[in-house]
């Protein structure tokens, strides 16, 4: 898959799945599944490192991942999330961000908000990387917003982001992110672009969905969206496992014969 594929996608109406993947291992089992497109999130601040959002994560922290995954799962398309800051800077500086992310082996980059970055995203496109749109709740601003909360609930803050959808897809943008914000206004800014839409707990009617692995695994023990669905009851397992093990250890059961040299 290519960005230009999220275009085909769209007016084929055939829904776009991703998820997010931030290591080789993992990035390896999805490198044989059915998932289209990998996010390298800088939710990974939050999954991995354990911190309280997404504005601890580093220009050198998500090249370093987005190099894990691409060698997990070269056969994926991987977007890379420009990290806090990192592209409100000197033009040059934003850019040689974005470079660094295809380099380390991103097809294209992420970066949230429209405002003040309209500029940026044509000049990245016209320099031959794909940019993703991000709208709604964008967490590197979640000290502004006064914390995770449903975005574009009033008719002002609708409009304001439907005419920021319609900046991003002029300016460049081949695919926008949609978080938290009310279904029906997410599938009114669908209806109105020719490109395409991913949603993350912004109802059914987006181009494509998207939600965080740790979310989607049952992995994360500190919060659950409401628009998470688990598919996995990850936690209880990898605890149960870990359980067995040090029963097996403790009961001189393991190592048995067979893993002994």
């Amino acid at each position: 898959m290519n960005s230009q594929l999220f275009y085909t996608r769209k007016r084929a109406q055939e829904k776009i799945v991703m998820l997010t993947c931030y290591d080789y291992s993992t990035a390896k089992i999805l490198k044989e599944s059915s998932i289209d497109a990998l996010l390298v999130g800088d939710s990974v601040a939050m999954t991995l490192y354990g911190f309280e959002n997404t504005t601890m994560a580093t220009r050198t922290m998500m090249v370093s991942h987005t190099a894990a995954v691409k060698r997990g799962a070269d056969n994926k398309f991987i977007i890379s999330d420009l990290p806090f800051l990192s592209y409100r800077k000197s033009r040059s500086q934003s850019v040689a961000a974005a470079g660094k992310l295809i380099q380390a082996g991103a097809q294209a980059i992420k970066l949230e908000g429209a405002a003040g970055n309209l500029a940026l995203i044509a000049h990245l496109v016209e320099s031959g990387i794909p940019v993703m749109g991000h709208l709604g709740l964008t967490p590197q601003l979640v000290h502004t917003l006064g914390g995770y909360k449903i975005q574009g609930k009033t008719v002002a803050a609708a409009q304001q982001l439907k005419q920021d959808a319609l900046a991003l897809q002029e300016a460049g943008c081949f695919a926008l992110v949609l978080e938290c914000i009310p279904a029906p206004l997410a599938k009114d800014i669908t209806k109105s672009l020719e490109i395409a839409t991913i949603g993350i707990g912004a109802g059914a009617d987006t181009d494509g969905q998207i939600l965080v692995m740790h979310d989607l695994f049952g992995l994360n023990l500190d919060f659950t969206p409401k628009f998470v669905k688990q598919f996995l009851t990850g936690s209880q397992l990898l605890r149960q496992s870990a359980d067995d093990y040090a029963l097996s250890v403790r009961q001189s059961i393991f190592p048995a014969h067979e893993q002994c040299y």
